[in-house]
């Protein structure tokens, strides 16, 4: 089984990367969360990896963080969510929104994502319920989109979720993502 991949990012067409790992590239579906964090064409990268393997494809899965590895997981444990849908709620949604969303038992806010309707929604409520979230401990509030770009580049950054959370707390609320980024690397730093 595939780990892990460090390489050099070839192609990037969402939600496709094309990791060339000492000559030999790897096309790596991952969700937009990690594809807005990657480098750029040319740069080295370590993504963490899901190898599924069907009768029709194999597919490597590729994510930043842990924490979005193992939701992942999670998530296509569950009955009638399979790779694909897992990485569109992934994409829609920071695992610690999703882990809010499961918290609070907002099926609302599951069904905005593409592909997820109602009865589904439900049912990963269900099926998530004290699943989600022992990790980061209390739920991230991400009250701004910025607040969410930051967290993810922090995330990106090696910083685990819990860290990331307590260093956005002490940000300004209408920070932007760059001046919040160097922000919250200083208080990380002390």
């Amino acid at each position: 089984m595939i780990g892990r991949l460090t390489g050099v990012i070839a192609e990037k067409s969402p939600p496709l990367v094309l990791i060339d790992v000492q000559g030999v590239g790897y096309e790596v579906d991952v969700p937009m969360s990690t594809f807005y964090n990657l480098g750029n064409l040319g740069e080295r990268v370590s993504l963490l990896t899901h190898f599924v393997v069907r009768e029709d494809a194999q597919i490597l899965f590729g994510f930043l963080s842990q924490e979005e590895r193992a939701t992942f997981r999670q998530l296509i444990k569950i009955s009638g969510v399979g790779p694909r849908m897992a990485l569109s709620l992934l994409s829609g949604l920071s695992v610690a929104e999703l882990a809010q969303a499961v918290a609070q038992q907002q099926s609302a806010r599951l069904t905005k994502v593409p592909g997820i309707g109602k009865k589904t929604a439900e049912r990963l409520l269900l099926e998530l319920k004290g699943k989600l979230g022992q990790d980061l401990g209390a739920p991230v509030s991400v009250s701004h989109d910025n607040q969410g770009d930051i967290l993810q580049a922090l995330i990106a950054l090696g910083y685990s979720e819990k860290e990331a959370a307590l260093a956005l707390k002490a940000l300004p609320p209408d920070v932007g993502v760059s001046e919040g980024i160097k922000l919250a690397l200083k208080s990380l730093s002390r």
